[in-house]
């Protein structure tokens, strides 16, 4: 029986791993749809992100399940309450990447990115792209100190986040004001993909540590 609990709690990792691995890929090919004006790869990113819900609604059933059977205590409950709150995370991540893919389709066979912007959005999608696949490897691994760099990648996506802000509102801005909310939302969903992939990190953090102490994080972020 201990065998199928640990087996149990294993699954939950390999899920929450999985949904990485999946909002990682959703997003890199939105990033690409919007770039590259491609509907078609835009419409595969919407369709696919129904896997990621499906695994959400199932890890949650599955979590529920052990908690009901099993009453885990110290690092198992841990890993229970931990798995639900970064599994909503990851499937915000992947309604994020939808929403990226949704402006490509909207505005098609219209660029959303005005010329003087595409460098900045492609290394939002770049960033975007990097600090998922830490957080794929920080749940499997739980290794903070990686945990600790996504907070850094987090700072570069904000960066660039203000950039995109201080163009729209420069006095050089000549583009229409529909590209300009496009361009603000974009700009906000590559953001909070991070700010999200973040609170996955912090997840892991209060997994290993049991603590979600300021002091206690600060030795780590």
């Amino acid at each position: 029986m201990r065998n199928v609990y640990h087996d149990e709690l294993s699954g939950l990792v390999d899920t929450l791993v999985e949904m990485t691995q999946l909002a990682e890929s959703a997003m890199t090919r939105a990033t690409t749809a919007l770039l590259d004006t491609d509907r078609e790869l835009a419409e595969t990113v919407i369709s696919a992100d129904r896997r990621i819900d499906d695994l959400q609604r199932d890890l949650e059933d599955r979590a529920v399940g052990v908690l009901a059977r099993q009453s885990p205590v110290a690092t198992d409950l841990r890993v229970v309450v931990t798995a639900l709150r970064m599994s909503s995370s990851l499937e915000r991540m992947g309604d994020l990447a939808r929403h990226v893919a949704k402006l490509a389709r909207l505005r098609y066979p219209d660029p959303v990115v005005p010329a003087e912007l595409r460098a900045t959005v492609l290394e939002m999608g770049q960033v975007a792209e990097r600090i998922v696949a830490k957080a794929g490897s920080v749940i499997a691994s739980r290794d903070l100190a990686l945990a600790a760099e996504m907070e850094l990648d987090d700072d570069q996506m904000d960066a660039l986040h203000r950039q995109v802000f201080e163009q729209v509102l420069g006095r050089t801005w000549d583009h229409p004001t529909e590209v300009a909310v496009d361009l603000t939302l974009c700009s906000r969903y590559y953001e909070r993909f991070a700010d999200h992939a973040v609170s996955v990190a912090k997840s892991v953090l209060f997994l290993v540590t049991g603590s979600r102490d300021e002091d206690v994080a600060a030795q780590h972020f």
